[in-house]
């Protein structure tokens, strides 16, 4: 995590600044690649099942040779067929060791998550906001035991 120091020792970059918004994308990185391996070449398409929580689903949309872009979500049944949610898509710059929400469902289905929809504003708030859901939901996905790899690759 980046880290400003002063005379009274060393303290965490201002959250909700730009410094503090990278160093979210930074640890967003490392709980992601504790999800997915390989990391540098995450599989097309996987999934990952756990007792007691939904099927969580991969999709790479894009690899390249620095960045990559995935898509991440669960799969819930609705009265207009399967919603996804949170339906996010990720971006993850290898070369930088990052990883962005670069978009995310405009409604939440679960309650819990509707709270971290921001209705427009200020792009880097809306960016604190997008990173932030992703940061708490990968603890989650990653403390129920969810890993995304090669072996998996079967839809």
């Amino acid at each position: 995590m980046l880290i400003q120091t002063d005379k009274q020792g060393i303290r965490l970059v201002p959250r909700r600044s730009f410094a503090g918004l990278m160093a979210l994308y930074e640890s967003n990185y490392r709980r992601l690649a504790q999800l997915i391996e390989p990391l540098d070449d995450p599989p097309a398409r996987a999934r990952s099942h756990v007792v007691a929580d939904p099927v969580l689903h991969l999709e790479t949309l894009e690899r390249c040779r620095y960045t990559a872009t995935l898509r991440l979500t669960y799969w819930f049944d609705s009265e207009h067929g399967l919603l996804p949610d949170p339906d996010l898509v990720v971006r993850i710059y290898q070369d930088a060791r990052m990883a962005e929400v670069t978009s995310c469902c405009e409604f939440h289905r679960h309650r819990l998550l509707r709270p971290w929809v921001t209705p427009g504003g200020e792009e880097i708030q809306e960016r604190w906001a997008r990173n932030q859901m992703f940061y708490k939901w990968l603890e989650f996905c990653l403390e129920k035991g969810h890993r995304l790899g090669q072996q998996e690759m079967a839809f």
